[in-house]
Parts: structure tokens; sequence; C-alpha cells
């Protein structure tokens, strides 16, 4: 499958120099287009207090219309309803914000997720789950990754078959409460994004150099910090694997989504 990396939406926190994007999956299958997440939408940009709300003051999103999945999509020569699944990592709204903009395709997420959003419990969950987001009544299908399989080491893994052969949904919580990693195969080696299950490469090549208004804002949303740092942990181990052909990229460093673009 052929995979094209997107930046679907750049945010500029303070105290964070390189600033942040959204690291898009836009995958070709033998069935259709496929989004792993979708960054920011259109929408986002004619009401950004109701598609974002507080956080934006401290993030500081650039609501960029040439920067919308949808349009790149466009760009890139594709008819954008070619676009018949989405697959998230989870439903915060820097990574669902385009979802209004695919209505007639199913969003995939874990069903642990998805309860989290309808039924949010706690300051950060009823901060973090926007009803504006599900408003245009997305057609929502749960999954609940069997703990009995396993993907590289990970515990809870499903294929998505009836997607296509080769996307695979990895249970992954911590930053939320239904948080998941999605691999990909893209023939000579695996996409492994793992959305916000990290922010910044420091936090697992060892040098440990990470932005201090980083690390204070994934601390501050976490959902289970000790499963964060457990996620750390295993991700470092994977990242220091040789030749283990994989490309494992998150959700917001500009960095990662550079090398993943090199790769192709």
């Amino acid at each position: 499958m052929k995979i094209h990396h997107l930046n679907c939406g750049t945010m500029r926190p303070w105290a964070t120099p390189a600033g942040l994007v959204c690291h898009v999956l836009l995958v070709e299958t033998p069935n259709g287009l496929v989004l792993v997440d979708t960054g920011f939408g259109l929408r986002d940009i004619a009401d950004p207090a109701a598609r974002f709300g507080p956080a934006r003051f401290y993030v500081r999103p650039v609501f960029d219309e040439a920067e919308a999945a949808i349009t790149q999509i466009r760009r890139l020569g594709f008819d954008p309803h070619d676009v018949r699944h989405v697959v998230l990592t989870h439903f915060d709204a820097d990574h669902t914000g385009g979802l209004s903009d695919f209505p007639w395709a199913r969003v995939h997420l874990t069903a642990a997720e998805n309860a989290a959003a309808v039924h949010p419990t706690g300051v950060v969950e009823r901060g973090r789950y926007l009803s504006s987001h599900r408003a245009h009544g997305p057609s929502i299908v749960e999954h609940t990754p069997a703990r009995s399989e396993t993907w590289r080491g990970f515990p809870g893994a499903e294929e998505l078959a009836e997607i296509a052969p080769g996307i695979v949904l990895i249970s992954l919580p911590g930053h939320s409460r239904g948080h998941a990693a999605v691999a990909v195969d893209a023939g000579d080696h695996w996409v492994f994004h793992v959305g916000d299950a990290f922010y910044h490469p420091g936090q697992i090549d060892g040098t440990g150099k990470v932005p201090t208004a980083l690390t204070t804002m994934e601390r501050f949303i976490a959902h289970d910090w000790n499963r964060v740092k457990a996620n750390h942990q295993r991700l470092s181990e994977l990242w220091q694997e040789p030749d283990s052909g994989l490309l494992l990229v998150n959700a917001h460093d500009p960095s990662l989504l550079q090398l993943a673009r090199k790769r192709g």
C-alpha cells in the first residue's frame, strides 16, 4: 500500500521552537483511500472556539485551509469521496477536526475511546472531547483489540481486514482512555503511527532532550501517566532495534514527519 505523509495542522505552543504538526497518513488501498487521523478540518477554520476550545490559546493552532486533509487529497489528484474509512488513534480535537469533511466515511476507533468520548468522566475528559466533532453524525465502528493477539510485543491488536489486509489497530492506552496506534504495511517496511503515545523523539531515543512545555502538556492531559511512561519505555526499545523494518512516527513531531517523507 502506498502511504502519503501529510501535515494536516500546524501548532505553535509556547516555548516549543520547532512547533508541532498533525501527522496524518493517507493510505492507498485496493478498496479506496484510508486516513489515519484527520488533523484539522474546514469547519475548524470557521469556528475555532467551538471546534477546539480553550486549549487553542496554549497550543496556538494555525487553521489553514491549505493544510486540511480534504484540500491536500484534491491537490494530490484524488476524489475525496474515495476516502472510505478513517482510523483514529484517539478522539482529541487535533485528530478529529477533519472528520466532518468526510461525512460518508466510516470512522474506526477502540470501543474504550468511543465510550470515553461519548461519556467523559473527570475534568480532563470533559475538556478534551468536544461534541462539535460528532455533530455531523459520523458512522462509528468500534473495535476491541484482543489482548491475546500481539503486534511487535504490544498486546491487543486487530487487523482491520474489512478495510484492507495490512492495517492493524493496536491498543495503546495512557494518553487517553482508549488511545491506539495504527500499523500499516507499506510493502518493504511497516509504518507504525503511535499517535500521542509520545510527543518528542527525545523521550524515546535516549537523549532526554525534550522541551519542558511538551512534557508539561503531556503530563497534564494524560489519562494514565504510569501507562504513558511504560509506553515510552517500550517504544524506546523498539526505536533501538536494528533493522526492524519499521518506520516509527507519532502525531506531532515535525522531524519525524520529514523523516517519513524522505523514506517515502
